[in-house]
């Protein structure tokens, strides 16, 4: 099999897919500095003569696919496979893989050096000194940006999928109580509580917000729900932006309704004149889509890609396509 890869993927990952599975013709879109548009990714596939093809953020069209039918399977080093258009895939019989969770431990980590930040006023003391700001007296600092400990803070979870549930592992320690609302969540740790949503918004110290974009989630939390936020509590979202409505969330910020917001995606990308007034205000920490990039991701979606495609073809040594039933056309990837 000839295997197109336009995701980056380490040496090992490339040698580990050679001697399972074949030729690999490998084409990262790192040094492009974008993804592969539509009409690149046709050439791409064609020049290759690709059986497969392994992607990460390239425009996976309709068309694209439709054009490539012999695929024997799809696989997308991502969160979710939004960049693909799995109905078309699933239509031709080609299944589709991806890698939840591979940036877990990325988004996790930058979220609770984010809320430290915050409660410690971590980033306004710095800009103090940096402005010179420290007069005679020791105790100027000390006075004005006192915090907070994380430490005995309750952190309610929007979605307790992997990133949600590794946040609460890692923070057990703090102590922090954890509570949650998922209603696909049927089985827990019973430390942690599973409220209503309405109930995580008004009870959380902080409200973190972990849920893919569906036709469910879309705007989903509103003013209705953030206005039920504690005065003193932070609003957290890495997952994506439009689960929020936007001008909900500049309505309680500028009313310092809430003592602040800790934000990695916007409404556009790059920012509008309205995403900035957000990300403009002193009790708001921004970041640009970060939350997931380290270069450990790039291991871990190797790996949990790699192993689930071995484990794939390992049943009965049979083709994806021969596997691929009606009841089983695109896969998820548990890592």
């Amino acid at each position: 099999m000839r295997i197109l890869i336009t995701a980056p993927y380490n040496e090992k990952g490339l040698q580990e897919i050679e001697q399972q599975f074949g030729e690999v013709v490998y084409r990262s879109w790192k040094p492009n500095g974008r993804a592969w548009n539509e009409e690149e990714l046709l050439a791409l596939l064609e020049e290759s003569s690709a059986e497969a093809l392994i992607t990460e953020h390239d425009h996976v069209t309709a068309r694209v696919i439709a054009a490539n039918p012999q695929l024997q399977f799809i696989g997308v080093c991502r969160g979710t496979p939004s960049n693909v258009a799995v109905p078309k895939a699933t239509e031709l019989g080609i299944p589709v893989f991806f890698t939840p969770a591979r940036n877990a431990q990325a988004v996790a980590e930058m979220f609770i050096s984010n809320v430290i930040m915050l409660l410690r006023n971590t980033i306004p003391g710095i800009n103090w000194l940096k402005d010179r700001q420290w007069q005679e007296g020791a105790h100027d600092s000390y006075l004005h940006f006192k915090g907070n400990e994380l430490a005995g803070k309750t952190i309610g979870m929007v979605g307790f999928g992997a990133i949600g549930q590794l946040i609460a592992r890692m923070v057990k320690d703090y102590p922090c109580q954890i509570q949650f609302f998922d209603p696909y969540v049927t089985e827990h740790n019973p430390a942690y509580r599973k409220l209503s949503i309405e109930e995580v918004f008004a009870t959380s110290d902080i409200v973190s917000v972990h849920l893919p974009v569906t036709a469910e989630t879309k705007g989903m939390i509103g003013s209705s729900l953030l206005s039920k936020m504690k005065k003193d509590a932070i609003f957290v979202n890495t997952a994506r932006a439009s689960v929020v409505q936007r001008e909900a969330l500049l309505g309680v910020l500028e009313k310092n309704a809430i003592r602040g917001a800790i934000l990695d995606v916007f409404d556009n990308e790059p920012p509008d004149a309205i995403d900035y007034r957000i990300i403009d205000m002193p009790h708001v920490i921004a970041t640009p889509h970060i939350a997931g990039a380290t270069h450990e991701v790039e291991d871990h979606h190797v790996d949990i890609l790699n192993r689930a495609l071995i484990q794939w073809f390992a049943n009965g040594n049979k083709s994806i396509a021969e596997l691929a039933n009606k009841e089983i056309r695109s896969i998820q990837v548990n890592g």
